[in-house]
């Protein structure tokens, strides 16, 4: 195992610190943060107050006033959201340069040099949470960890939390991580878990013995397997880049909005959203998938080719002829999604002249919306729908302010 090698920024109940940061009155107090103000929903963010009740992320709205009374819920603002994370950046960048950002309340960077000893490697980190209590306030708080490799940083931002800062050295291992849960790891969730399980494999310490064959063995891949054990042993692996494989929008519709007609336009409004955001990416999509859930039907739900297709009008196309079968009933949910997404540079150049057409009118909505403001243009089978179903933020994809 090296020195230490990163410094990675967890922001602490981000979107809820957010919130009593800019609302005094929310300070001290439990706040769950919901996408809309209806009873159908749930929390997508929990501040410490309600964590300490029980309440987390995807808690029901019914559940988290039954686990926590006093909660006080509070409508998303993923703009604003979005603007303190690019002052919590510059911020970071003040003291760190940012290699990369997986998601909007995580980031790390590099410690290069005199910067890897652990006392400068601390002074950076005070520095760091100094700075964003200066730029952006004193109750956006995060959690610093500093290791030899950007996963096991990672993991060290939940051995304290909130406004922790701490460092795993060389001579620390495994020990330092072996108080976590299994499922505390990055990258393991329920399915892994019982995997794990089924290899009798209960605790962190357990996992950490392993050998690098065994790991492959449990994994079910030499690659994956050598991952983690090169991880858990803080060896720095070069960085993969990903590939997109899906973009999707779900929307709990407003009651006056559960209507067929009105759970249709919705779901044209959020194919609008995500074929320009696709195109942002460079990508294309091959297949369209639209689902609906109902308050007094069973779930619906259609999935259907759409070749190698980047613009919006073949895809309101295909997504009308999947409506047709849907059922009557009381929409409660709707949802698209675009899936198996290939690179724009790789996928073949369309042979007939109305795919290529079609690419160009969506290129030119796109630079349009761009240079007017968002829904400057539209096609009409959105009309009256433009403002539903508004821009929210994954944990992987930070949100432009044309998406806004």
């Amino acid at each position: 195992m090296g020195p230490l090698k990163y410094l990675f920024l967890d922001m602490n109940s981000y979107f809820a610190s957010v919130e009593q940061q800019d609302h005094p009155g929310l300070r001290g107090r439990p706040v769950g943060v919901v996408p809309t103000m209806v009873a159908t929903t749930c929390c997508i963010a929990a501040s410490y107050e309600a964590k300490a009740f029980g309440v987390k992320t995807g808690t029901g709205v019914a559940e988290a006033c039954r686990l926590c009374p006093q909660i006080q819920l509070v409508e998303a603002r993923p703009k604003r959201y979005v603007e303190c994370h690019h002052q919590i950046v510059e911020a970071a960048e003040s003291c760190l340069h940012i290699d990369q950002i997986p998601s909007i309340d995580e980031m790390y960077g590099r410690l290069l040099g005199d910067e890897r000893h652990p006392r400068r490697a601390a002074e950076i980190a005070h520095a760091v949470k100094a700075a964003i209590r200066g730029r952006v306030g004193e109750f956006v708080r995060c959690s610093i960890g500093l290791a030899p490799n950007p996963w096991l940083a990672k993991v060290a931002t939940d051995l304290e939390k909130p406004d922790g800062m701490v460092m795993i050295l060389p001579e620390q291992m495994p020990e330092k991580i072996c108080t976590l849960k299994l499922t505390d790891l990055p990258g393991i969730a329920h399915g892994m878990h019982t995997r794990l399980q089924c290899h009798n494999i209960h605790t962190v310490a357990q996992l950490c013995a392993l050998s690098k064959q065994q790991m492959s063995a449990v994994w079910l891949s030499d690659v994956l397997g050598a991952i983690w054990w090169h991880q858990l042993n803080g060896h720095d692996l070069p960085y993969r880049p990903t590939h997109r494989r899906t973009v999707g929008h779900s929307h709990v519709l407003p009651p006056k909005w559960r209507t067929d007609a009105g759970a249709r336009a919705v779901s044209v409004r959020m194919i609008h959203k995500a074929a320009a955001r696709m195109r942002r990416m460079h990508y294309v999509a091959s297949h369209l998938t639209a689902r609906v859930r109902y308050l007094d039907a069973p779930k619906w739900k259609r999935r259907a080719p759409l070749g190698l297709c980047g613009d919006t009008l073949t895809m309101l196309r295909v997504f009308a002829e999947l409506w047709r079968d849907k059922p009557l009933g009381s929409p409660l949910q709707v949802a698209v999604q675009l899936d198996g997404l290939v690179p724009l540079n790789t996928a073949p150049i369309p042979l007939f002249a109305e795919p290529r057409h079609l690419a160009d009118l969506a290129k030119a909505m796109d630079r349009i919306d761009h240079k007017f403001g968002h829904h400057s243009i539209y096609f009409g089978s959105m009309f009256g729908a433009q403002d539903t179903a508004p821009t929210r933020i994954s944990f992987t994809q930070v949100p432009g302010e044309e998406e806004f």
